[in-house]
């Protein structure tokens, strides 16, 4: 017997193996292995299986089984290659999307418990003789319930030996059990709501039932104004596949968005939910893998890795705010969009797919105008709850009536807070930029302080006194005095990030409650959940946070969303940056006023006549998603053509030039209806030590129209491409951006 392995590598080749005769019952495809390749013993999984081989080489024997079962069913197997396929991946690097270091064979660890076998006073003789016992039994008669012992750590030192004496006099009851390890802390309380439906949500609900009966696939953009309810309609939806002994994954781009909707469903299904997320330990992932495999979580929230759980008899996959670009995993390899791997995975296992968003995707958008995506529209805020009325702040007018140049908060925005705190109401600010200054530069020549590696400024943080490079985590800690160019001592900060506008609103308000949300205050998930759950129970006056706090929460007693800088990301040169700018300002506007009261917002921008602004401040989606449609149309971008970029990356600028160029003059000639732009440098030059060249490539749909062309095209042209180790080529299948 052989199998055929495939590793994590760069070749797109599967090596072959004999199977050694203690591990003939165990293998099958989808199990991972260990094999040597080369002078190495390396992971990889099993692709199949067959009783003679064509290979005339030495044949090496398998070295380990790592599973005693698969990792992957049938149709998890048939998604790994279509993803290895479709974008342009070796088989062994797709399968990466599984969790190397993940073991199926987890069992949670064992801690001591103790109990008290009756209640009452202590004996006096225990006090004298045994005063460390003492204190643990007048410590555990406080709780009719058994403790770990470990709870009496601070209290005695030895306190296993100390129970143990406890059970020899029969004082204590001491046994072991199952520590099942923490994976809550991205998960709100259970949040139950008495829901009662509009007739738009009945339609909604009606007609996704209706795919969903027919037992095919279905997929279907749930599109509906903010506050509208989509939720609820996706958990309705959600709780009649249950009933139908069917599973359900829940994809959401935010960690930010996890415990809320957790919370939810833990309310409504119980113990049935389990999460996943990067922000998992290797036990927490463990034990949750089990869960899944053993079909005690029936329901897993998570991000975009959560589409590959192995869940069985999947019934129904939401994709929440679909938009979202972070579902675009566009490092390591696979570069896969979890969006669309969802599509393909209702496709293999008869499943519906629901997408769901306020402000589509224009690809999504689009695609339900051709009919390729069954649509359900929920046009009114639910509840009767009012749309905000918005207010745009010019604020080159605001620093001509004022005079104060680089303003921050304006005056309309400053009175709104203050009358917000005066009636015990909430307050949401957006700055979807942390740190304190993105910018450190010399007033005299101009030079800015740059990360070593990228060539990008680094971002001051005065919490920490450092700056930082928010893409490869450079850290310097001394502030230079001096500029190394000019030795000029005229440096100033420029811009601003989450930390500043905290600091200025801590002066403005001193007697409100303010909490920051962003990257530098929630890499620990239970300071996310604990300042969520806070704002949740109005302990916090003023949110302020990055584009995390900008979608998807919902809470009650915000009336106001302000918007500090509208602009930015607005004028970054890439194709999607005025849909971004769009989908972030409405949504962020939408979490104003979501009940009784009806909200504001307040939207601060140097450019008050940019189209994106305008239309954003109206709320009005459908038109500016017509005047985006007209754009990528003569610009020849999505949703009309299939798009891939080739991305060079190198240490030495001049090789990957070179090599980038001659890799171009070597294409051979192009079909009609494509297009290839570059090699051009990157907008971000140099990443990580690297400078990176990209090629772009345009195939349009009506000449293409399910995109073969283009990948045979890019398989002949940038496969096995002899260029030596100094440059890596990365091919990118629908890249979210072009920066």
């Amino acid at each position: 017997m052989f199998v055929d392995v495939a590793f994590p590598i760069s070749q797109y080749q599967v090596f072959t193996y004999r199977i050694p005769k203690q591990f003939a019952e165990v293998v099958s495809v989808g199990v991972r292995v260990r094999a040597p390749i080369g002078k190495r013993i390396l992971s990889g999984i099993i692709v199949k299986i067959t009783k003679d081989t064509s290979f005339t080489g030495k044949i090496r024997k398998i070295s380990e089984v790592i599973d005693g079962t698969p990792l992957l069913d049938e149709s998890l197997w048939q998604l790994m290659q279509w993803i290895s396929n479709y974008y342009i991946t070796p088989l062994g690097k797709a399968a990466t999307v599984i969790p190397a270091n993940l073991s199926i064979k987890y069992k949670p660890q064992e801690r001591w418990m103790v109990q008290a076998k009756q209640m009452g006073k202590i004996e006096e003789d225990l006090e004298k003789s045994a005063p460390a016992q003492a204190n643990v039994l007048n410590k555990l008669m406080e709780h009719k319930e058994p403790i770990p012992i470990t709870d009496f750590n601070k209290l005695v030192a030895s306190p296993l030996t100390v129970c143990k004496g406890l059970e020899k006099k029969g004082l204590v009851k001491l046994f072991k059990e199952a520590s099942t390890p923490i994976t809550s802390n991205f998960e709100f309380d259970p949040i139950h709501k008495e829901i009662y439906f509009s007739d738009t949500q009945v339609a909604a609900i009606n007609k996704i039932q209706k795919y969903i009966k027919e037992k095919k696939y279905s997929g279907m953009l749930l599109h509906g104004v903010t506050g509208s309810g989509k939720t609820e309609v996706y958990i309705k939806i959600a709780q009649d596949i249950l009933e139908q002994g069917k599973s359900i994954i829940i994809l959401l781009p935010e960690i930010a968005l996890t415990p809320q909707i957790a919370g939810r469903f833990r309310a409504v299904f119980g113990d049935k939910v389990g999460l996943w997320h990067s922000k998992l330990t290797g036990a927490a992932r463990a034990f949750t893998w089990t869960n899944i495999c053993s079909g005690k979580y029936r329901v897993v929230v998570g991000a975009r890795s959560a589409i590959f759980a192995p869940l069985k008899n999947l019934g129904l996959v939401v994709v929440d705010e679909e938009q979202e670009t972070s579902y675009k995993q566009e490092a390591p390899d696979p570069r896969y969009h979890a969006r669309d791997v969802a599509l393909m995975r209702g496709k293999l296992q008869n499943a519906a797919v629901i997408l769901v968003s306020a402000t589509p995707s224009l690809e999504s958008y689009y695609n339900r105008i051709m009919g390729k995506l069954d649509y359900c529209y929920l046009p009114e805020r639910f509840n009767d709850a009012a749309y905000p009325i918005v207010m745009v702040v010019d604020m080159i007018k605001e620093q001509e009536e004022t005079g104060k140049i680089g303003q921050i908060l304006s005056s309309s925005l400053q009175q709104k807070i203050e009358q917000r705190l005066k009636n015990k109401e909430q307050i949401i600010l957006l700055q979807n930029r942390r740190g304190y200054a993105p910018i450190y530069r010399c007033r005299d020549c101009g030079e800015m302080i740059i990360c070593p590696t990228c060539s990008i400024p680094l971002t001051y943080h005065r919490v920490g006194e450092n700056l930082q490079c928010h893409f490869c985590g450079y850290l310097q800690t001394k502030i230079p005095q001096q500029c190394s160019h000019c030795n000029s001592s005229n440096l100033a900060l420029s811009g601003t990030g989450t930390q500043k506008v905290e600091d200025i609103i801590s002066d403005t308000f001193p007697n409100a409650k303010i909490a920051r949300l962003d990257m530098d205050t929630t890499r620990l998930g239970k300071a996310l959940t604990n300042t969520l759950t806070k704002f949740k129970d109005g302990k916090i006056d003023i949110l302020l946070g990055t584009q995390m706090i900008a979608k998807g929460l919902d809470f009650d007693n915000v009336t106001l969303v302000g918007i500090i800088n509208a602009d930015t990301g607005l004028f970054l040169p890439d194709f999607r940056s005025g849909e971004r700018s769009f989908q972030l300002i409405y949504q962020a506007s939408g979490r104003s006023g979501r009940r009784k009261k009806q909200g504001e917002v307040v939207i601060q921008t140097y450019n008050a006549d940019n189209p994106v602004i305008r239309y954003a401040a109206r709320l009005d989606l459908k038109k500016y998603y017509n005047i985006m449609i007209g754009e990528r149309k003569e610009l020849n971008y999505p949703p009309f053509n299939w798009l891939a970029k080739a991305e060079f990356t190198g240490v030495k600028k001049s090789i990957v030039d070179k090599t980038a160029n001659a890799i171009r003059n070597s294409f051979q000639k192009k079909f009609k209806g494509m297009e290839i732009l570059g090699p051009a440098w990157c907008y971000r030059e140099r990443l990580r030590g690297k400078y990176r060249m990209q090629i772009v490539f345009k195939s349009s749909k009506e000449t293409d129209p399910n995109g073969r062309k283009l990948h045979q095209y890019l398989k002949n042209n940038l496969l096995n491409k002899k260029i030596g180790s100094a440059v890596k080529i990365n091919i990118d299948i629908d890249p979210v951006s072009l920066l």
